[in-house]
This record gives structure tokens, sequence and C-alpha cells, in this order.
């Protein structure tokens, strides 16, 4: 098992754009490597006869049903917003080209 070492632990945080002191690189790249052991541990395990699973509890759907509804009218709708055009909403752009 590999040893995580600081050059990991100063590319990471350079890819990710964060800085760290000396003493935090040594404590991350400490706990990253107790992290990697744990997983390896985890990967050991006979998990043959356990069955895949997508998630940890019971999936449930705990939305109301969509139901169709009578909508306000467009011409009075497009009344009550600062700015309308061919019964959309114009607002700001917000993302450049």
């Amino acid at each position: 098992m590999p040893n995580i070492e600081l050059k990991d632990v100063e590319n990471t945080a350079k890819l990710a754009k964060l800085e760290f002191s000396g003493a935090e690189k040594e404590k991350f790249a400490e706990q990253f490597s107790k992290i990697v052991k744990f997983v390896e541990k985890i990967g050991e395990l006979n998990t043959d006869d356990i069955p895949p699973t997508t998630h940890a509890v019971e999936k449930r759907d705990v939305v109301r049903d969509d139901t169709v509804k009578q909508s306000m009218p467009v011409d009075l709708f497009s009344k009550t917003v600062p700015k309308a055009m061919d019964g959309s909403i114009v607002v700001p752009r917000v993302i450049e080209h």
C-alpha cells in the first residue's frame, strides 16, 4: 500500500487551488494514508453472498403526485412581471457566450 506523500498533498492542493501550511500538509498526508489503508481493508472483505444495492435504505417517493390544475391566463400573467414578450418572461442574461 503506497503511503500518501507530501508531494501528493501539494499536487492535490494545487489542483484544488488550496493553500496549506507545512504542518497541515503533513497532517493531511497522514490522514489520507489512513483513509487509503481503511479502503484497502474494506476491499479485502468477502462480499460474494451480499446482493448489490443502489441505496442504503429502501427508496420511497415522498413528494405529492403531480396534478394538472387551471393556471393563470398568459395575458394576465404577463401583466404581473416586469417584462414579458410573446408569452415568456424576459430576464437579464446571466450566462455569457
